[in-house]
């Protein structure tokens, strides 16, 4: 019991530090900074890549061509090497819902070293710039699965130019409808968020950076400035990679929550959210050992410890193992709430959040066995090579 009265206190002292001191991660009142409209509305190229998107695409495609954009915009849709039509459903999307002009290209196969996603943005961006007239001024870099309000993109430039940003950033609502979506979905953005604390990612001249890779609005000039997609070309965790190469080249980025921006991709079963876990997970830890070792020592101490505390100090008459174990959990379901407000779910899956990180701890492990075995960043079809492979 003396080893579990110290991991109690550690984990309260964890969530103390947490709550007190890591940028105010648990609130969620971090949207589009104040805006005014430009004098003039630059050109905009919206570049979505697309592998085998055909189930999502009638409910995003068409609010991006449906944008209420002043200025002169332009969607290009990546094909990249899909099998279910979707090339072909967007042009007849297209066709059904005009507004935006709509290209779609295929790159082929990615080329050594690249990751599909990454692959279909470059040439994304290369077509967008190569036509005749002026390249655009900014580029909205936007997944096949998000569907944006009308208003978005003037939204978006605006909030870029009114805050002279290089990069603005929205981390779009997703989907919470099935009951593992409501278990996992909202504790996915609040773990996000306690990595990367949005206030700290938006100060001028911080180090932490960090993007949101569903909704991004990137200067051109900040992108050839930082070289991307080129210089992030092997990068599994594209959105990340992204901002801290715009912020390293001197760019200025912004990440908030969005309203009105919102992924459209079901994850009906407790497999599906696994994978887009477990698919990217390990790469987070840069493929090392001692970090998820870390990670691991770290979710037990901080979220798996509160609870156990609290039921064994109560069980052995320990109170204060008890106390230390369960004002830890109090903190921790406290600074959940803001997040299930946010995702309007009930108050009462606050208490669960032990066990959604438990399943992230066994997500996050299974990441790094799929790695070792050679299967590691699997999505639709696709493993990419590990880095010292490319």
């Amino acid at each position: 019991m003396g080893l579990l009265l110290i991991a109690a206190c550690s984990s309260l002292a964890a969530w103390l530090w947490l709550t007190l001191a890591q940028g105010m991660f648990w609130r969620t009142d971090v949207r589009l900074p104040p805006r005014t409209a430009p004098a003039r509305w630059p050109s905009v190229a919206i570049v979505v890549p697309a592998r085998d998107e055909a189930e999502v695409l009638p409910r995003s495609l068409p609010s991006l061509l449906a944008q209420d954009y002043p200025g002169p915009a332009e969607v290009v849709l990546v094909d990249d090497g899909s099998t279910d039509g979707t090339a072909a459903l967007a042009l007849r999307l297209a066709a059904e819902h005009p507004g935006l002009p709509l290209t779609v290209v295929s790159p082929g196969e990615p080329a050594p070293g690249w990751t599909g996603k990454l692959w279909a943005l470059r040439h994304g961006i290369a077509h967008a710039r190569s036509r005749d007239s002026a390249e655009p001024e900014y580029l909205l870099l936007t997944d096949a699965d998000i569907a944006h309000a009308p208003d978005s993109l003037r939204e978006l430039v605006s909030a870029a130019t009114s805050a002279r940003l290089d990069l603005v950033s929205q981390m779009a609502r997703l989907r919470v409808v099935s009951s593992w979506e409501r278990l996992v979905v909202p504790a996915f953005v609040y773990f996000f968020a306690q990595l990367y604390p949005f206030r700290r990612i938006n100060r001028p001249g911080g180090r932490t950076a960090a993007a949101a890779g569903g909704c991004v609005l990137l200067r051109t000039e900040a992108a050839v400035r930082a070289g991307v997609p080129d210089s992030i070309r092997q990068a599994v965790i594209d959105d990340v990679s992204l901002a801290r190469a715009v912020r390293a080249s001197g760019g200025r980025i912004w990440l908030g929550l969005a309203e009105r921006v919102e992924s459209v991709r079901p994850y009906p079963a407790l497999g599906d959210l696994w994978r887009m876990v477990s698919r990217s997970a390990y790469a987070q830890l840069r493929h090392r050992p001692v970090l998820l070792a870390g990670t691991v020592a770290g979710l037990v101490l901080v979220y798996l410890v509160p609870p156990v505390a609290l039921v064994a100090g109560l069980a052995a008459g320990r109170p204060a193992v008890a106390w230390a174990g369960g004002l830890a959990w109090l903190l921790m379901a406290g600074t959940y709430l803001p997040m299930l407000r946010h995702y309007r779910q009930p108050v009462a899956l606050a208490p669960l959040l032990p066990f959604t990180a438990l399943l992230y701890l066994l997500m996050t492990v299974d990441s790094a066995v799929q790695h070792y075995r050679g299967r590691g960043a699997a999505w639709k079809g696709r493993t990419h090579a590990r880095p010292s492979d490319a």
